[in-house]
């Protein structure tokens, strides 16, 4: 055999560039076509391993018998039985791969319940990467080219195939393969990385592409059922009419994430997603401490221009909270409470749960606990209460989750609180933390059912966070009413990058409590401010009266978070006011100056100490002491805030920015992005710069769209 190969190379070696016969090539596609539609009428269906890697093969042979100049000639017989050997070359050596790894028995117990259901767009990417793979026709092969599939993790410099060799050396597969193919390596170093020539460099590539159409087909996807709450724009309002503006301080960041998810799709959010407090809140801020535990946060306030409209003044409000240090961090008592149903199988939800929940374990003691409630058709208990020192045991339990089933959320729900009663901690942190796409359909399910139901158990010092995760199903409406009526916050995991930042980097606002019920109210002083809107918050509005009243609910703040709030206001006598004045006013409010016109309002915001049920209240003047005369001498954590509440504003509907535009809000935050040591603004503003193209709404893919058939 090896003489024969001998032979073929001199051959081809004397021979001139000729272009293969069309009957040749085309035979030889035909039968590559047949040799994988037998192989795979019978076959387990998927992108398993074996599958992958037929296709690839299929691909890479295509390559070589594609249009191409031959730095070669061959007679018409010689040139047929070149491109058959080729072809017998490639589909041997991957049925010998894909057959050998089968039986070597290296897929992991369990992979096989999750392999992925067929694509029926198999062949419409393959094409595609056909397409993009083939070399020009100006490019030349020769009789030193190889096809190398390699895992990219693997070590390439002993992989290769001598020129003489009958077939190629294969290198075996990782269990989620990314191949890489690999043409006109350098003599004496074929393999991946070690070609020389610009020309054979070009024809290298990585099929990530490919590699994820397959992936992403693979797993079960809803598309457009996302849901979220109706957001009605805060109004501008006469302070001679309204002067009191309160609210609930929030401090989730779902929205922020969801956002990002949306654009990093290449599409924009729908406009109920976009909740500008949200937004601005995801960001760590520098705000000023509070100066010992007496009060365990501190307000900050700056006044500057609107950068949308000079005429007008933002009023920004940066709010500390007291950081707790490592021995002052109560005990934890924490039950996991994670969806397993059928719609959590893709890699973005339970896998992305698994990791993120694995996470939590870095932040807390070794005598803190963990206890693990999952759902699907029915609830269940999968680890009771366990110590944070026995890591190994959690890490198996979360390791053995599997998806599938209808979500029987409401029941799962139940047996989590029952479970965190069951091992309550006086004076720790006993909270259940629920990882879902927030889909439950098994039993109570309706929003008023499950608030009530959340309401009456934070009576019981067990209080709820959740985690959303996925998107085309993502129920942001419940999430958002279980994490307000829970005493928790509520945060949108689209990356394991996210899942650090939100449960090891800020464990401490996330876990532990230092003010519960928070409550802002602002009296606007009409000598001095004739119109104001509140920028967000819109679903944490409270009534004049609630602002005094301890039974009335409100936003919590965790260990050194930082919370900020931004008021546009209208001095008065100014021309920017959109609001006419009444014909019949009685008011003589303008009459003469007071005594306060130096201030344009009145800060108060009430807070309950964790183990307590009645409120303090702290309070503070917003004086023009606070003032500074343009935007770019404002502080640089306001400003980078305002750029963000820009974005935000413009993300929803712009109706009181005038002709501020996406270009201004990246000039303003590149302006004000400081240090950004975990590189959180420098995303930002690519993603502002991402927003600029990418599709009002993402096109239908019946692919992935929901059916009646799917879980």
């Amino acid at each position: 055999m090896t003489d024969e190969f001998k032979d073929l190379k001199d051959a081809l070696r004397n021979e001139g560039p000729i272009s293969p016969r069309k009957e040749a090539r085309d035979l030889a596609i035909d039968k590559a076509m047949h040799a994988f539609d037998e192989k795979n009428t019978s076959a387990a269906k998927g992108i398993g391993i074996g599958n992958r890697l037929m296709g690839t093969a299929i691909a890479a042979y295509q390559i070589l018998i594609g249009r191409r100049s031959m730095n070669m000639r061959l007679t018409p017989a010689l040139a047929g039985g070149a491109s058959l050997s080729a072809l017998l070359l490639v589909i041997l050596s991957t049925s010998y791969l894909q057959n050998n790894f089968e039986d070597a028995k290296t897929i992991p117990d369990g992979l096989a319940s999750r392999q992925p259901t067929p694509s029926p767009q198999k062949e419409a990417v393959e094409e595609r990467v056909f397409a993009e793979l083939r070399p020009s026709e100006n490019d030349h092969l020769t009789e030193e080219s190889a096809i190398v599939f390699a895992d990219p993790a693997l070590p390439s410099a002993s992989a290769g195939l001598p020129s003489t060799a009958a077939e190629p050396t294969m290198m075996a597969p990782s269990i989620n393969p990314s191949p890489i193919i690999a043409f006109d390596a350098a003599p004496g170093a074929v393999g991946v990385g070690h070609s020389s020539a610009p020309a054979e460099a070009k024809r290298r590539f990585m099929i990530q592409s490919f590699d994820a159409d397959q992936q992403a087909q693979g797993f079960y996807q809803d598309q457009g059922r996302d849901e979220f709450s109706t957001i009605k724009t805060n109004p501008i309002k006469l302070v001679s009419e309204e002067p009191v503006s309160t609210f609930s301080i929030d401090v989730d960041t779902a929205s922020y994430s969801f956002i990002r998810a949306s654009l990093n799709n290449n599409v924009l959010p729908q406009k109920d997603a976009v909740r500008v407090e949200e937004l601005i809140n995801y960001f760590p801020y520098d705000y000023a401490r509070p100066d010992d535990t007496s009060v365990p946060f501190k307000a900050g306030i700056s006044v500057y221009p609107a950068p949308w409209n000079d005429e007008r003044k933002l009023i920004h409000i940066g709010i500390k909270g007291y950081e707790l240090q490592g021995l002052e961090k109560p005990a934890s008592n924490l039950v996991f409470l994670l969806d397993t149903s059928g719609s959590m199988d893709a890699p973005n939800k339970l896998p992305l749960v698994q990791n993120a929940m694995k996470l939590v374990l870095d932040s807390l003691k070794p005598d803190d606990t963990i206890a693990i409630v999952t759902y699907a058709g029915s609830a269940g208990t999968v680890l009771e209460a366990t110590p944070v020192k026995d890591k190994a045991k959690i890490l198996r339990a979360l390791d053995n989750l599997h998806s599938g089933g209808s979500t029987a959320g409401a029941e799962g729900i139940r047996q989590a609180y029952q479970l965190a009663e069951q091992n309550f901690r006086e004076k720790g942190v006993n909270r259940v933390i629920l990882a879902t796409d927030g889909d439950f359909n098994v039993g109570v399910s309706s929003d008023e059912e499950l608030k009530s139901y959340i309401e009456r158990k934070r009576q019981t010092g067990v209080y709820l966070s959740v985690l959303g995760f996925g998107t085309g199903n993502y129920n942001d409406a419940l999430m958002q009413t279980l994490a307000q009526n829970g005493n928790g916050n509520a945060a949108y995991i689209d990356s394991l990058n996210e899942a650090r930042k939100v449960l090891v980097e800020e464990a401490g606002s996330t876990l532990f409590t230092i003010a519960r019920d928070v409550k802002i109210q602002v009296e606007f002083n009409p000598a001095t401010v004739s119109e104001y809107r509140l920028i967000g918050y819109e679903t944490r509005l409270l009534n004049r009266e609630d602002f005094n009243n301890d039974k009335v609910d409100a936003g919590d703040i965790g260990s050194g978070h930082a919370v900020t709030a931004i008021y546009e206001i209208t001095p008065t006598g100014s021309d920017a006011g959109l609001i006419d004045d009444l014909r019949y006013s009685t008011s003589d409010a303008l009459a003469s100056p007071s005594a306060t016109s130096g201030e344009y309002g009145f800060l108060k915001m009430r807070y309950k100490l964790p183990d307590e049920s009645t409120s303090k209240l702290v309070s503070t003047p917003i004086t023009n002491d606070k003032e500074y005369s343009s935007v770019e001498e404002a502080p640089n954590e306001a400003r980078f805030a305002t750029a963000v509440a820009g974005f935000g504003q413009l993300l929803r509907d712009g109706r009181y920015t005038g002709s501020y535009a996406l270009d201004d809000v990246i000039d303003l935050a590149k302006s004000a992005k400081g240090e950004d040591e975990f590189g959180y603004r420098a995303e930002f503003i690519n993603l502002v710069r991402l927003s600029k193209s990418v599709a009002a709404i993402a096109p239908l893919d019946a692919e992935h769209s929901v059916s009646p058939t799917q879980p």
